[in-house]
């Protein structure tokens, strides 16, 4: 079994706790996914299985949709609700106003990441130094937020839809956006709508999976938006040696045999008319 399977994850259960059980379900050892869910968010987790593990990363590439609330005057340590309050407050801000900031974080900006997460310094991981309760300075990423859509405001709580780029923490999003708004913010609940080219419709349940009424997205359909060459005999023999060749391409081409994969190719740094191995599937 090679593919993909998508997955609308459940609140309370780690993306691990989800490979995990695909695991037990289709007794298949090599499984993984693209782009970590929080154990409090749901949505969209693209669980990849067999020879397609090796696309992770460039699956986990692809732009993310996200609806998103948050509470206003609330921070915590973890920048979500499931943390310890740090700071708390009542307050009112206008509609205008916060749909006026909203529109002002449709940019590209430098995102400080936020200290319970997996990203590493100095080779260890950020949480370790936060339940350590060790200093560091917190990286930052630039990030693009592609759009910002207002949903509703409840009281002290806000829900926006939002379409970001790669590397985008939402939780730390949030905190910005509360600082701008003069306050702070805590994200409250958060689905994943969209990956890429998946949306929330093509998701299944896990009791999907156990029932076997799931959709084994083939690598080929990963892998759609790129172009596709079938190759002769000779062609192969350079493909399977992982030699570089003379081609000019925009980001990935798949080489093919007998329309079954083979061999990614990328764009070579080195030179913008050749291209090189990125994955091999044989």
């Amino acid at each position: 079994m090679n593919g993909a399977i998508i997955i609308n994850k459940p609140a309370g259960m780690t993306s691990r706790d989800v490979i995990n059980r695909l695991n037990q379900i289709l007794e298949i050892k090599e499984i993984g996914h693209t782009g970590t869910l929080d154990p409090m968010a749901t949505g969209i987790l693209v669980c990849l299985v067999g020879r397609a593990t090796k696309l992770s990363d460039i699956l986990t590439n692809h732009d993310k949709e996200y609806i998103a609330s948050f509470k206003l005057g609330v921070l915590t340590d973890t920048l979500d609700i499931t943390g310890n309050i740090l700071k708390e407050e009542k307050i009112s801000i206008d509609k205008e106003k916060i749909a006026e900031v909203l529109k002002s974080f449709i940019k590209t900006y430098q995102q400080e990441v936020p200290i319970y997460s997996a990203v590493k310094v100095n080779g260890k991981k950020l949480y370790e130094y936060a339940r350590n309760n060790i200093n560091v300075d917190l990286p930052k990423r630039e990030v693009t937020i592609y759009n910002i859509e207002l949903l509703s405001i409840e009281d002290d709580i806000v829900t926006i839809k939002t379409k970001v780029s790669k590397g985008t923490y939402i939780r730390s999003l949030i905190r910005d956006i509360g600082i701008s708004l003069g306050t702070n913010a805590t994200l409250t609940s958060l689905n994943r709508t969209s990956l890429g080219n998946f949306n929330i419709d093509d998701a299944c349940s896990i009791d999907d999976i156990l029932n076997n009424k799931f959709y084994l997205y083939s690598v080929k359909e990963l892998l759609k938006d790129y172009p596709t060459e079938e190759i002769d005999p000779e062609m192969l023999y350079k493909v399977r040696n992982g030699q570089i060749l003379n081609r000019k391409i925009k980001d990935y081409l798949l080489f093919t045999v007998n329309d079954k994969e083979i061999a990614l190719y990328q764009k070579y740094d080195k030179d913008p008319d050749k291209i090189k191995p990125s994955v091999m599937f044989y």
